[in-house]
């Protein structure tokens, strides 16, 4: 079964952790993390073709392609202190 549409990931920035978390809707059971976004599409490309398959989405053993967007978000604060001079 061909891949058709392109999967949609999502990668959020844990602040907590230091990591990239990413999610996905297309792929049920998809959520890894990794240190920078290199090593998360790494993970990515092993795991996309390996949920597909365990959850009955990709039945065919042929090589396919399998197109898929990752879209990554960051939220920062930045903390000032203020001196107060007088």
């Amino acid at each position: 079964m061909p891949i058709k549409k392109e999967i949609k990931i999502k990668a959020m920035w844990d602040t907590e952790a230091e990591v990239r978390i990413a999610v996905s809707d297309d792929v049920p059971g998809l959520v890894t993390e990794a240190e920078t976004s290199e090593q998360l599409v790494g993970k990515l490309r092993i795991l996309i073709p390996e949920l597909l398959e365990a959850n009955g989405l990709l039945k065919d053993a042929e090589q396919e392609d399998i197109p898929f967007h990752l879209s990554s978000d960051r939220t920062e604060i930045i903390r000032r202190t203020v001196l107060f001079s007088g």
